[in-house]
């Protein structure tokens, strides 16, 4: 498989998508693609917006997509894709609408026969087993908690490990805990903003400047760089 998860789509000062860009086009190559892209995670803004959006910024890297709203067969649209794109924003919101369109069996189909898959945020949470490491309000019954399933891991988009001044809520790391005592096989990876893990040619690694932090039931936390070989997730 070819998976590209991005913890955030922008970062701050940035223009949208803009610090990833280069890693996508590197990912998809130079021949144009058109990649049919997934926006169900947006709630305030139409699908069409979202499209505009994320084609201002594929224009600049010599691709671009196509909304699978435009499409009256969800299904045969990701059978045809030449890539599969999934933005983020809500991910029961995007659960549901997936689940909806039956759009979910047939991705994981189609991406295990090596079409390239991008996802960011929420799009990046649901190429996991579960979307249950979102940081999401629950605004949607997503009818299911069982997702795409590319890897064998979990990721936390937009990691923090800040413990805001004043705020007596339980830390990312708190929560995180919480779910590796409830599923203690399955890793966890904390996947800061300006990071991505790249899945290729059988190896997965770490693309960006911030370590990643690992988490297994029994184990210690451990920090991870791009230096470092991350395909014992695989396992």
């Amino acid at each position: 498989m070819k998976l590209l998860l991005i913890s955030n789509s922008t970062n701050p000062g940035e223009s949208y998508l803009d610090y990833p860009k280069q890693n996508i086009k590197d990912f998809l190559g130079e021949k144009p693609v058109n990649a049919l892209f997934i926006p169900y995670a947006a709630v305030t803004f139409s699908y069409e917006e979202y499209e505009e959006k994320v084609n201002n910024r594929f224009k600049d890297i010599g691709h671009k997509v196509t909304s699978i709203h435009h499409f009256a067969d969800p299904v045969k649209a990701v059978e045809e894709a030449e890539a599969i794109i999934v933005g983020g924003g809500n991910t029961w919101k995007l659960v549901r609408t997936m689940r909806d369109n039956n759009i979910i069996s047939a991705i994981r189909k189609k991406v295990q026969a090596e079409t390239p898959y991008i996802g960011w945020s929420a799009g990046s949470n649901v190429a996991c087993p579960t979307l249950r490491t979102t940081n999401d309000m629950p605004i949607i019954d997503p009818l299911g908690f069982d997702v795409i399933n590319l890897v064998p891991f979990q990721i936390n988009p937009h990691y923090l490990d800040v413990h805001p001044e004043g705020h007596g809520g339980e830390t990312r790391e708190d929560r995180i805990n919480e779910f590796i005592t409830g599923n203690k096989e399955i890793y966890v990876v904390g996947l800061r903003e300006g990071s991505m893990l790249k899945l290729e040619s059988g190896k997965l690694s770490l693309i960006g400047t911030k370590t990643a932090r690992i988490f297994k039931f029994g184990e210690e936390p451990k920090e991870l760089s791009n230096k470092d070989d991350f395909s014992f997730l695989l396992k």
